[in-house]
């Protein structure tokens, strides 16, 4: 009879359970909320693509069943890692050119090399490589600006990965739009088809001001209004445009664009390196989102972002870690988190600066803000989107853990990724990517090098 009893109770208990699609539990779950909710032994409970609940193990598996059950007692589960700055096709071209100043590189390297060898294959197939290391190191969002974006937006959806992608309008001819008047045009038929998509957010992405001219300017901005798109462009990377603009114009690069009325709409801006008080209070007050890539300028030399200020100043500021063609290499974002709060103090003299947990709400959700997604993604809250990943603590470089936001950004690795979803679909599981077929995407990468290296000998 008791055994009977004890049977029953447990079947009304499972009968009253809400059944979801998913129950995602760890040691730990970093929410980043607005009160930075840490749970010891916490679980999220996923259905339709979306967070139904974050809470304690218990709670939510009193509530909740699922035949889909990931649980990972040695591991920490945070929100997507969200990469604010990228051109992620560039994969193909990592390492052909480094240790060079920026316009040298840009000029004399970069875009060469892009004449011979962008094709829409190309940007295919770099951006499949890209979405691979990304999605294998924590990144589940990423900002991207480059030629032929369907193409990264067909890679992007392939690979389930959530992508803002812009398409570059430069004041030359480019692989893809030999105008700025027809690359207005590619941009708007790319705007039209992926406008509510649940991955892709299209967007327009002109260069940067000493590659556009203002009247290019105005009409990127006039059209990204008109479908409510958001505008990227690179901003005060290096003294050398901070500089060329005062010369030219007679105010700092932001205060120039400002009299343009660029920042009049929904904007990411990359960089900002040279920005000054005045600066940083027309872009806050203008809602400028600021994809600061720490590695991208300490090793093009370009200086250092006031990132403390900005911080302290309420500034939406994400983390990106630009192209892997000479200004960083790679895509992790791990990684940028470290650099970001290690760059900071030593900028300042201050080991305070840029604490461990502000490092990784720069990777999170104040990357979400500064890209004008904080509604959606960037923390582990009912109601957002399942953007989560699972990272493991059970290697010697993780124990023992103290601090979970410390053990985040100072000792563990994007090769500690174990687990990744998007929009609710498991994208990683078990450090294996589920819908990318590595192999033949390393193969084909391999291809690109050797024509890419032909076409660099050529006169």
């Amino acid at each position: 009879m008791r055994v009977f009893f004890v049977s029953f109770l447990l079947f009304s208990v499972l009968a009253r359970a809400e059944t979801v699609d998913a129950i995602w539990s760890a040691g730990y779950v970093v929410t980043e909320d607005a009160q930075h909710q840490l749970i010891e032994n916490g679980a999220v409970a996923v259905r339709a693509g979306r967070i139904v609940a974050t809470g304690p193990r218990k709670t939510i598996e009193g509530r909740y069943q699922s035949a889909h059950h990931m649980d990972r007692p040695q591991a920490i589960l945070i929100p997507g890692l969200i990469n604010t700055h990228t051109h992620a096709a560039m994969s193909l071209l990592r390492g052909i050119a480094d240790d060079l100043r920026l316009q040298d590189w840009l000029q004399n390297y970069i875009f060469p090399a892009e004449a011979r060898n962008v094709t829409p294959e190309f940007v295919l197939w770099g951006t499949r490589l890209a979405c691979l290391e990304m999605m294998l190191s924590g990144t589940t969002t990423f900002v991207d600006m480059y030629y032929y974006e369907d193409r990264v937006a067909e890679a992007a959806k392939e690979a389930g990965m959530r992508g803002v992608l812009g398409e570059t309008m430069i004041g030359f001819p480019a692989p893809d739009a030999k105008t700025p008047q027809v690359a207005l045009a590619l941009t708007e038929a790319f705007l039209r088809r992926y406008r509510g998509d649940e991955l892709v957010s299209p967007a327009i992405a002109p260069h940067a001001l000493y590659t556009n001219s203002a009247e290019d300017l105005k009409a990127a901005r006039a059209l990204a209004n008109r479908y409510n798109a958001p505008l990227l462009i690179h901003l005060s990377e290096t003294r050398h445009e901070n500089e060329e603009c005062r010369a030219k114009h007679g105010v700092s690069p932001t205060r120039y664009l400002d009299s343009l009325g660029l920042w009049n709409g929904r904007t990411i801006a990359a960089h900002g390196v040279w920005l000054d008080a005045q600066d940083r209070a027309i872009l806050k007050a203008r809602g400028v989102g600021i994809a600061h890539c720490p590695s991208s300028n300490m090793k093009l030399a370009s200086g250092i972002a006031p990132v403390t200020q900005m911080l302290a100043e309420n500034m939406r500021v994400g983390l990106g870690t630009d192209g892997p063609a000479g200004s960083n290499n790679d895509f992790d974002l791990m990684e940028e988190m470290n650099l970001a709060a290690d760059l900071q103090k030593v900028a300042t003299g201050d080991p305070t600066a840029v604490n461990a947990r502000q490092a990784v709400d720069m990777a999170t959700i104040l990357g979400a803000r500064a890209i004008g997604m904080e509604k959606e993604i960037g923390s582990l809250e009912a109601g957002k989107r399942a953007d989560m990943v699972m990272v493991r603590i059970d290697r010697p470089h993780a124990v023992p853990l103290y601090n979970v936001y410390s053990q985040l950004v100072y000792a563990l690795k994007g090769s500690d990724v174990q687990d990744v979803m998007i929009n609710g679909a498991t994208v990683v599981a078990d450090g294996t990517p589920a819908r990318l077929n590595s192999a033949a995407i390393l193969a084909k990468a391999r291809e690109f090098q050797k024509s890419i290296a032909a076409s660099l000998n050529r006169k």
